[in-house]
């Protein structure tokens, strides 16, 4: 047994993602995997090394959560998120941000400090203010190509998830579904440490011009975040096949209850999802670690006590070192 991390940041990826918005998230996820191993390697609790990796993903403009977050039908952002510890099953959740900087460290105050799992819009604005959290403007999260996107979606009168790429005017309206329709993002990590704790966290802005209230995956326990004391999960894809499916819930479920190995049952509810709407990362207590998916590709980067490490996005690694 021994310590090991998995993240992602976001699936879905498309074929076509040219180069100059591919490369800045690789190099995104390469730190952010660099940040997870030095905190395990110090020893530091799984709990606080997918909170502090999260955090750094959501800092990273590129991604869609905290700083990166993608605009809802008024062009503003609803951030939310979740975290869950394995060995106690205490967690916590936040929806419908619009100020505060860092959604999962408020996830987080919210398994710590309240006797709640859950809170959302002003309840969780106003919990954030009490605690001192750092906030900033609503502008501060708003970037050029979420405008962009926001506006391409609202041209193509669509719901659109935020790895799709722009398109011409006119080819919008007879874009292919796998160029255009199936891309989705959000970020989330997984440990477990030197001791076997295990943690999960996810943290997302959503789906491009979304209705003002929506919620997905990624704050539900059991949906888009779960962890026990055989796994931890962090899903990512379309939010509303992820609630249908109670997808981290049912990884943890199979083995707990049918005995598969994780790599088994991370696989199952992958392959159940409707096509191109799924993809997890995922550890065991035992430092198993796998990261299947549905869609085109997945951002993604795992890291093992035993020097191995991985950064992929589609089917072959972009990075394998000891």
């Amino acid at each position: 047994m021994g310590w090991a991390i998995a993240l992602h940041g976001g699936a879905g990826v498309p074929l076509s993602m040219p180069p100059e918005n591919r490369l800045p998230r690789e190099a995104g996820l390469r730190h952010c995997l660099d940040v997870g191993i030095a905190a395990l390697k110090s020893h530091m609790h799984a709990l606080d090394v997918v909170e502090l990796v999260v955090r750094e993903l959501e800092n990273f403009p590129h991604f869609n959560a905290g700083k990166g977050s993608v605009l809802n039908t008024l062009g503003t952002v609803e951030m939310e998120a979740s975290i869950m510890d394995g060995k106690t099953k205490k967690c916590g959740a936040v929806s419908g941000l619009t100020t505060v900087v860092n959604p999962i460290s408020l996830a987080r105050l919210v398994m710590d400090k309240t006797p709640h799992i859950y809170l959302a819009f002003h309840g969780a604005e106003a919990f954030a203010r009490e605690q001192g959290v750092e906030t900033a403007d609503p502008t501060h999260f708003i970037t050029p190509e979420n405008i962009e996107r926001l506006q391409q979606a609202k041209e193509a009168n669509r719901v659109q998830i935020d790895y799709t790429q722009p398109m011409p005017r006119e080819a919008k309206k007879n874009a292919a579904i796998a160029n255009g329709d199936s891309q989705t993002g959000t970020v989330g990590c997984v440990a477990v440490d030197s001791e076997g704790n295990l943690a999960s966290a996810t943290s997302t802005g959503g789906l491009v011009n979304k209705m003002v209230g929506r919620i997905g995956d990624s704050p539900i326990i059991g949906a888009g975040t779960y962890a026990n004391h055989l796994c931890a999960v962090s899903a990512t894809g379309r939010g509303e096949a992820i609630l249908r499916g109670t997808v981290a819930r049912d990884v943890a479920a199979l083995m707990e209850f049918k005995g598969l190995s994780l790599k088994e049952a991370a696989a199952y509810p992958v392959d159940q999802a409707p096509p191109g709407t799924v993809g997890l990362v995922a550890v065991s207590s035992t430092g198993e670690v796998t990261m299947p998916f549905n869609t085109p590709g997945m951002f993604r980067a795992c890291a093992t006590e035993d020097g191995y490490s991985e950064i992929s996005i589609w089917d072959s690694p972009i990075k394998v070192s000891n």
